[in-house]
Protein backbone atom coordinates (compact mmCIF):
# COMPACT_ATOMS: atom_id res chain seq x y z
CA UNK A 1 0.00 0.00 0.00
CA UNK A 2 2.91 2.54 0.41
CA UNK A 3 4.37 1.83 -2.92
CA UNK A 4 0.93 2.76 -4.65
CA UNK A 5 0.80 6.01 -2.35
CA UNK A 6 4.48 6.69 -3.43
CA UNK A 7 3.46 6.29 -7.03
CA UNK A 8 0.16 8.20 -6.73
CA UNK A 9 2.60 11.62 -5.41
CA UNK A 10 4.72 10.91 -8.16
CA UNK A 11 1.93 11.13 -10.55
CA UNK A 12 0.84 14.10 -9.03
CA UNK A 13 4.71 15.85 -9.11
CA UNK A 14 5.01 15.17 -12.60
CA UNK A 15 1.24 16.46 -13.24
CA UNK A 16 2.34 19.69 -11.84
CA UNK A 17 6.03 19.93 -13.22
CA UNK A 18 3.83 19.64 -16.41
CA UNK A 19 1.08 22.10 -16.26
CA UNK A 20 3.76 24.68 -15.62
CA UNK A 21 5.72 23.91 -18.17
CA UNK A 22 2.69 24.22 -20.30
CA UNK A 23 1.90 27.30 -19.20
CA UNK A 24 5.71 28.72 -19.57
CA UNK A 25 4.99 26.86 -23.43
CA UNK A 26 2.01 29.40 -23.89
CA UNK A 27 3.60 32.21 -22.85
CA UNK A 28 6.74 31.38 -25.17
CA UNK A 29 4.11 30.64 -28.28
CA UNK A 30 2.43 34.16 -27.65
CA UNK A 31 5.60 35.92 -27.71
CA UNK A 32 6.92 34.06 -30.87
CA UNK A 33 3.32 35.27 -32.76
CA UNK A 34 3.89 38.71 -32.06
CA UNK A 35 7.86 38.70 -33.26
CA UNK A 36 6.76 36.60 -36.40
CA UNK A 37 3.73 39.38 -36.69
CA UNK A 38 6.44 42.16 -36.54
CA UNK A 39 8.68 40.24 -38.97
CA UNK A 40 5.38 39.94 -40.97
CA UNK A 41 4.58 43.70 -41.31
CA UNK A 42 8.49 44.76 -41.91
CA UNK A 43 8.58 41.96 -44.78
CA UNK A 44 5.50 43.21 -46.05
CA UNK A 45 6.71 46.90 -46.07
CA UNK A 46 10.05 45.46 -47.48
CA UNK A 47 8.16 44.07 -50.26
CA UNK A 48 5.73 47.31 -51.08
CA UNK A 49 8.86 49.71 -50.94
CA UNK A 50 10.87 46.84 -53.79
CA UNK A 51 7.36 47.13 -55.69
CA UNK A 52 7.54 50.81 -55.83
CA UNK A 53 11.17 50.98 -56.80
CA UNK A 54 10.56 48.42 -59.47
CA UNK A 55 7.62 50.50 -60.74
CA UNK A 56 9.60 53.76 -60.80
CA UNK A 57 12.02 51.88 -62.86
CA UNK A 58 9.69 50.78 -65.04
CA UNK A 59 8.19 54.46 -65.59
CA UNK A 60 11.39 55.84 -65.59
CA UNK A 61 12.63 53.92 -68.77
CA UNK A 62 9.22 55.40 -71.14
CA UNK A 63 10.19 58.75 -69.76
CA UNK A 64 13.60 59.11 -70.96
CA UNK A 65 12.96 57.12 -74.09
CA UNK A 66 10.03 60.24 -75.24
CA UNK A 67 12.56 63.35 -75.05
CA UNK A 68 15.48 61.36 -77.24
CA UNK A 69 12.88 61.09 -79.92
CA UNK A 70 12.69 64.89 -80.08
CA UNK A 71 16.26 65.04 -80.07
CA UNK A 72 18.39 63.05 -82.54
CA UNK A 73 19.49 59.54 -80.42
CA UNK A 74 23.07 59.73 -79.56
CA UNK A 75 22.56 55.97 -80.27
CA UNK A 76 21.95 56.85 -84.13
CA UNK A 77 25.01 58.92 -84.05
CA UNK A 78 26.84 55.76 -82.68
CA UNK A 79 27.18 56.58 -79.22
CA UNK A 80 26.56 54.09 -76.82
CA UNK A 81 22.91 54.32 -75.18
CA UNK A 82 24.23 54.30 -71.80
CA UNK A 83 24.96 58.57 -72.39
CA UNK A 84 21.03 59.85 -72.71
CA UNK A 85 21.05 58.38 -69.01
CA UNK A 86 23.44 60.08 -67.35
CA UNK A 87 22.22 63.66 -68.90
CA UNK A 88 19.03 62.80 -67.66
CA UNK A 89 18.28 66.14 -65.15
CA UNK A 90 18.31 65.33 -61.42
CA UNK A 91 14.89 66.91 -61.44
CA UNK A 92 13.29 63.99 -62.75
CA UNK A 93 14.49 61.69 -60.16
CA UNK A 94 13.07 63.73 -56.97
CA UNK A 95 9.90 64.11 -58.72
CA UNK A 96 9.63 60.26 -58.63
CA UNK A 97 9.59 59.06 -55.06
CA UNK A 98 6.66 57.35 -54.45
CA UNK A 99 4.27 58.95 -50.89
CA UNK A 100 5.35 56.81 -47.43
CA UNK A 101 2.36 54.60 -46.29
CA UNK A 102 1.44 54.06 -43.09
CA UNK A 103 3.59 51.02 -42.93
CA UNK A 104 6.68 52.79 -43.88
CA UNK A 105 5.62 55.83 -41.84
CA UNK A 106 4.94 53.64 -38.66
CA UNK A 107 8.36 51.54 -38.17
CA UNK A 108 7.67 47.56 -37.46
CA UNK A 109 8.32 46.47 -33.53
CA UNK A 110 11.15 44.86 -35.56
CA UNK A 111 13.16 47.91 -36.11
CA UNK A 112 12.09 49.96 -33.24
CA UNK A 113 13.72 46.96 -30.88
CA UNK A 114 17.32 47.52 -32.74
CA UNK A 115 16.64 51.48 -32.18
CA UNK A 116 15.69 50.71 -28.74
CA UNK A 117 18.48 48.64 -28.18
CA UNK A 118 20.95 51.32 -29.65
CA UNK A 119 19.70 54.07 -27.54
CA UNK A 120 20.17 52.07 -24.47
CA UNK A 121 23.71 51.47 -24.98
CA UNK A 122 24.48 55.12 -26.01
CA UNK A 123 22.90 55.66 -21.96
CA UNK A 124 24.80 53.18 -20.21
CA UNK A 125 27.55 53.54 -22.17
CA UNK A 126 31.39 51.71 -21.18
CA UNK A 127 29.04 49.35 -19.02
CA UNK A 128 28.64 45.18 -19.96
CA UNK A 129 25.15 44.23 -19.49
CA UNK A 130 23.34 40.76 -20.21
CA UNK A 131 20.36 40.29 -22.39
CA UNK A 132 18.26 40.12 -19.92
CA UNK A 133 19.02 43.59 -18.24
CA UNK A 134 18.67 45.13 -21.79
CA UNK A 135 14.92 42.97 -21.69
CA UNK A 136 14.02 44.73 -18.73
CA UNK A 137 15.18 48.41 -19.47
CA UNK A 138 13.26 48.10 -22.67
CA UNK A 139 10.38 46.41 -20.54
CA UNK A 140 10.25 43.21 -22.35
CA UNK A 141 11.59 41.11 -20.00
CA UNK A 142 8.07 39.38 -19.63
CA UNK A 143 8.72 36.15 -20.95
CA UNK A 144 11.62 34.47 -22.18
CA UNK A 145 10.76 34.59 -26.28
CA UNK A 146 10.82 38.46 -25.61
CA UNK A 147 13.99 38.36 -23.79
CA UNK A 148 15.54 35.80 -26.88
CA UNK A 149 14.25 38.83 -29.16
CA UNK A 150 16.53 41.27 -27.44
CA UNK A 151 19.49 38.41 -27.51
CA UNK A 152 19.16 37.68 -31.34
CA UNK A 153 18.94 40.98 -31.69
CA UNK A 154 21.89 41.77 -29.71
CA UNK A 155 23.92 39.17 -31.39
CA UNK A 156 23.21 40.95 -34.82
CA UNK A 157 24.19 44.39 -33.79
CA UNK A 158 27.11 42.36 -32.79
CA UNK A 159 27.83 40.33 -36.36
CA UNK A 160 27.18 43.93 -37.68
CA UNK A 161 29.51 45.58 -35.15
CA UNK A 162 27.22 47.73 -33.80
CA UNK A 163 28.16 46.63 -30.36
CA UNK A 164 30.45 44.18 -28.80
CA UNK A 165 30.10 41.19 -26.82
CA UNK A 166 32.72 40.87 -23.71
CA UNK A 167 32.07 37.59 -22.65
CA UNK A 168 30.13 34.97 -22.11
CA UNK A 169 26.00 36.65 -22.14
CA UNK A 170 28.00 39.73 -21.84
CA UNK A 171 27.65 43.03 -24.47
CA UNK A 172 29.22 46.57 -24.21
CA UNK A 173 28.46 49.49 -26.33
CA UNK A 174 31.34 49.76 -29.00
CA UNK A 175 34.01 52.28 -28.62
CA UNK A 176 34.20 55.20 -31.38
Amino acid sequence: MVSVTHAAHDIDITAEGLQEELARLELQKQALERELAAVTAHLGSVRRTLSAFESMRHAATPATAAPQAAVPSPAAAGMPSAAPRAQKPKADRTTKHPTPTDADTNRSKYGQLTEQIMEYFAEVGDTDVRARDVAAALGRDTDSGSINAVRSTLDRLVGTSHIRRTGRGLYRAKRS
